[in-house]
């Protein structure tokens, strides 16, 4: 069920940043009313509530065109970060903005080509707006705090939201294979991504960290090509080149 592969997911992230922590320093695991505060803002508000929306999105429009509506977020980051961090956009940010847009654009092209129920594409909106501002607060809340604690902090409040929605010990039925894909959920775009994204964030900033991050699409469409055979078509690949020109 999504809501327990929610679950899995990040409560599996929150255990390996644990131990990857208990091993490493301690003290990282340290923290106090503050930081717990700004972590709950993070996962619970942040990453539940948009995960939320964007889920419920799903039940009116199709995944491309939710998918294409978020990624809108480099540009409302980029805006964002003008206003509170007085971040110059140039015209080189500014036709990095419009070709990584275009690009996403074409990646999902099949968004344009089916009927689009304005709640879906409130929903998607809404998603957009939440994750952009958690960029920023997360920027924010890292000038006075260690990364890796508001990490940990953040993705173990993300995973307690999903428990009232699912009962995490039913995670003792699953089998061999199902657990391993907890594990590799929890450990790469969980644990791993989000230490990177943070780490991006504290050295160069939310506005430039959400230009770089959109390689993501390219990154889909070509493990999809690979891993699950899924046909790449020509409007794909020129939007996979506008993507890597516009973060270059």
């Amino acid at each position: 069920g999504t809501m327990a592969l929610l679950q899995y997911r990040w409560l599996t992230g929150a255990a390996i940043l644990f131990v990857y922590l208990l091993i490493r320093d301690r003290t990282l695991l340290r923290a106090n009313r503050a930081t717990l505060l700004k972590a709950f803002l993070l996962g619970a508000v942040g990453h539940g509530l948009g995960s939320t929306c964007f889920f419920k999105s799903l039940a009116y429009i199709p995944a491309s065109s939710s998918t294409l509506i978020l990624y809108f977020y480099p540009a409302v980051v980029t805006l964002l970060s003008v206003i509170f961090f007085r971040m110059k956009a140039g015209r080189i940010v500014l036709l990095s903005l419009a070709l990584v847009s275009g690009g996403c654009g074409l990646v999902f092209y099949d968004a344009f080509l089916k009927a689009l129920d304005i709640r879906g594409i409130l929903f998607a909106a809404a998603t957009m707006l939440i994750f952009s501002c958690s960029m920023i607060a997360m920027q924010i809340f890292l000038r006075r705090e260690r990364f890796l604690t508001l990490n940990f902090y953040m993705v173990l409040f993300t995973g307690l939201v999903f428990v009232p929605f699912s009962n995490p010990l039913l995670i003792a039925d699953l089998n061999a294979r199902q657990i391993l894909l907890c594990l590799s959920l929890g450990l790469i775009p969980t644990a791993f991504a989000y230490v990177f994204l943070f780490r991006a964030i504290e050295t160069v900033g939310s506005g430039y960290t959400a230009i770089f991050s959109t390689f993501e699409p390219v990154t889909t469409v070509v493990m999809a090509w690979l891993v699950l055979h899924e046909d790449i078509v020509p409007y794909q690949i020129a939007g996979m080149l506008l993507i890597i020109a516009g973060i270059i």
